[in-house]
């Protein structure tokens, strides 16, 4: 886990902030580089719209953003190389023109489905005092999906703004919605009804 642009002189790096509120966003630095990209690109601006007025709204309550992206299956992944990769002509690079990282934000790897699964994420959450989570991201279905699914078995609270997801299709994000909203207790609002100083407070 390391902050987005931290100073590789400053090895302490910076300390952690407590907050009950964070905001995830999963697998966004992505080059949407597999087959079935062409069917999620119709839905990945929209949802990267809405992605970017929510964590501009964070930011001005000082709620902690993390970055929780897949390694592709290269273990030496880093956050400068992934971006440069992305930006240099892929099909991903105005979802990650619009979402890169800032300064401040957080950044973890995942090797698999799940942000929790062989990552920091746990004792990330843990040391910032987290209790609820806003998980936003790629793809619907499956990584926010695994995701939520180990945030709740954690006893996270869980909320999942329906229009800052997507999947390959909408069915597939409806059904997943669907799931987490039942089954994983998540508030699953659209992210414009969201009172994010009002979810502070509770």
């Amino acid at each position: 886990m390391a902050h987005a642009n931290s100073d590789p002189n400053n090895f302490h790096g910076q300390r952690v902030k407590a907050c009950p509120l964070a905001l995830l966003l999963i697998d966004v630095i992505n080059d949407l580089d597999f087959p079935e990209s062409d069917q999620l690109l119709r839905y990945v601006l929209p949802m990267a719209e809405r992605i970017v007025h929510l964590k501009r709204q964070a930011k001005q309550h000082a709620i902690p953003v993390i970055y929780v992206n897949d390694n592709f299956g290269k273990w030496q992944s880093n956050l400068p190389n992934l971006v440069r990769h992305c930006l240099n002509g892929s099909k991903g690079k105005p979802l990650v023109e619009m979402l890169q990282p800032d300064e401040d934000d957080y950044f973890i790897v995942k090797p698999r489905h799940s942000g929790f699964f062989g990552t920091s994420l746990d004792l990330l959450l843990e040391d910032l005092k987290v209790e609820t989570l806003i998980l936003t991201g790629l793809a619907g279905n499956i990584c926010v999906f695994f995701t939520a699914n180990d945030a709740y078995l954690r006893h996270y609270k869980l909320i999942v703004p329906r229009d800052c997801i997507a999947s390959n299709t909408q069915e597939a994000n409806d059904t997943a919605l669907e799931q987490m909203q039942q089954i994983l207790k998540a508030d699953t609002s659209p992210s414009t009804e969201l009172n994010l100083p009002e979810i502070l407070a509770k």
